[in-house]
């Protein structure tokens, strides 16, 4: 499988419409669970989600990334300044591990037949090349830790451990038995 990436810009928007499908990925979360209070991203979970989606990529900011085969929109991963992720700022578990400053990848969702195929290290070794074409010193991730060999795929968002060991990060935190934190320095 021969991948390809880009931006998600406006150009693209409709690619991330179909990518993420009638549900906004999971829920209606359109990838603003990170980027909102608990209590507005539940107010606007479907419709709202998406139109705060859709205004911060007409405002050009740096969101993440569409994977394609071929033509296909099989695969997201976003990341961005961390400042840009509200619940991150206000996460205990996942508060800044110094003062430094990073991009975090919060983000990832694969189209159905394109999960458990290794899309999740591509798309982490294109945001690597990326952030470092932006001059980024370091890219953090969050990955959620499996309690098994399986792990359903909406538990799967933020990525699992290995497939941020595979891009080559390594863990410099874990406030949690589930949640590490992870960095590759550029």
């Amino acid at each position: 499988m021969k991948l390809t990436y880009k931006p998600l810009t406006v150009k693209n928007w409709n690619d991330f419409e179909t990518l993420f499908g009638e549900r906004g990925a999971c829920g209606g979360c359109w990838c603003m669970a990170w980027r909102l209070k608990s209590s507005l991203f539940e107010k606007q979970k479907g419709n709202g989600n998406k139109r705060a989606m859709k205004h911060l990529v007409e405002n050009k900011e740096q969101i993440g990334v569409v994977a394609y085969d071929g033509k296909t929109p099989v695969g997201w991963c976003s990341f961005a300044p961390r400042e840009k992720y509200l619940r991150l700022e206000n996460s205990k578990v996942l508060s800044p591990v110094d003062d430094k400053a990073v991009w975090s990848i919060t983000c990832f969702f694969m189209a159905k037949d394109y999960r458990r195929k290794g899309v999740s290290s591509e798309l982490l070794k294109f945001a690597i090349e990326f952030c470092k074409k932006k001059k980024v010193k370091i890219l953090e991730g969050y990955p959620t830790v499996p309690y098994s060999n399986t792990i359903p795929a909406a538990f799967a968002w933020t990525g699992i451990p290995s497939s941020f060991v595979k891009a080559g990060f390594v863990e410099v935190a874990r406030r949690s038995k589930a949640r590490p934190i992870m960095r590759y320095y550029l």
